[in-house]
């Protein structure tokens, strides 16, 4: 089969999802094309990744842009990371058919409510989810295809990444912290987080947003603090895949985020930090609004990680963790099978046999 695939990339942070998928289907021979929105300082970021890995790609200067853009694409399907720029009621001016594959797996209330969209497809991870959606959205198309971000770690035969090379301990234990923007633990920690943890190497991933958004401004600082100690590697915008990060860390301290879901599914201990700093008008007589960002789905937390409520306890649990990296085990491959899906490598293959079959 000839044929054309559009990959709508609104942020940076959303290639880890869509390149194994685009490396499936442009072995079956399908044209892919990643259609980049603007995002100051990473545009050359963006286009040195894909031109590595040999993709074409097109810039659209404006979120306004996008409607006329697809309108006049000859594409068989454009994968959107999350709902569009433009309405839902404009799908219908644009040939292509639409498919989501929603950028991460995290407990945010924004992964069911992204399918008021009527994308032609979505592509879901897990059976609770897929149970869930279908419930929510009768009318819509799942797929319970898998998580195809995280394709890359069980089909690989050697390490993604050299911790050594890190400038990194290679004979420590390493624990990857991998704090969302909002709401984060990361203000939480003290300034010398690092020298209470001198018997491990510290990868501290922050989402991006951390580094580039002056609103988040004081957790870059923090970070950027916790880099000048010899056991801490700080990811920098350019280290924007948390998957060879996961591969070399023993132990992942986390909060709000996705990234708990990704490394249960490599049946690893976690640490949740469920403590953090939030706006005041999330908090206090507005916590509401925070309860509305979160999904229930956050309690399943409880049952793959260590739960944390201050800095001192995280650091305490981490220690547990590393004796008994097993605890949860059973629990981490159920909550595996829910929530992620099948991880045998090769959920791109199915996403790109679905568009390239319907």
């Amino acid at each position: 089969m000839q044929g054309k695939v559009l990959f709508d990339v609104q942020h940076l942070y959303y290639l880890p999802q869509y390149l194994p998928v685009a490396r499936a289907l442009m072995q079956e021979g399908i044209l892919c094309e990643f259609i980049l929105h603007k995002e100051h300082g990473l545009d050359v970021l963006k286009q040195t990744v894909l031109e590595k890995e040999g993709f074409r790609f097109q810039f659209i200067e404006g979120k306004s842009d996008t409607y006329s853009f697809y309108c006049k694409s000859d594409a068989d399907w454009i994968i959107f990371g999350n709902r569009p720029y433009f309405k839902a009621e404009q799908k219908k001016d644009i040939k292509a058919r639409f498919a989501l594959m929603l950028h991460g797996i995290g407990p945010k209330a924004c992964y069911y409510d992204v399918s008021r969209f009527p994308f032609d497809v979505r592509f879901v991870e897990g059976e609770n989810r897929l149970t869930r959606l279908q419930k929510m959205y009768p009318d819509r198309r799942f797929i319970d295809s898998g998580y195809a971000k995280l394709d890359p770690i069980f089909g690989a035969t050697e390490p993604l990444i050299d911790i050594a090379a890190l400038g990194l301990d290679s004979t420590k234990p390493t624990v990857l912290y991998a704090p969302t923007f909002f709401p984060s633990s990361i203000e939480c920690f003290p300034s010398n987080w690092p020298e209470t943890l001198s018997n491990v190497n510290i990868i501290v991933k922050p989402h991006f947003f951390s580094l580039t958004k002056s609103k988040y401004s004081s957790q870059k600082q923090k970070v950027e603090a916790w880099s000048h100690y010899d056991n801490v590697y700080l990811a920098n915008v350019k280290d924007f895949d948390l998957l060879p990060f996961m591969q070399v860390s023993d132990i992942m301290l986390s909060d709000a985020s996705s990234a708990i879901f990704e490394f249960a599914a490599i049946d690893r201990p976690i640490v949740w930090c469920d403590f953090f700093r939030t706006r005041w008008n999330y908090s206090g007589f507005f916590n509401f609004r925070l309860k509305k960002r979160l999904d229930p789905d956050i309690a399943l937390f409880n049952e793959i990680s260590h739960r944390a409520g201050n800095p001192f306890q995280a650091n305490m649990l981490i220690a547990e963790c590393l004796k008994q990296p097993m605890e949860l085990s059973a629990e981490r491959k159920r909550i595996t099978q829910n929530m992620v899906g099948v991880t045998d490598g090769k959920c791109s293959e199915r996403i790109a046999e679905y568009l390239t079959t319907q």
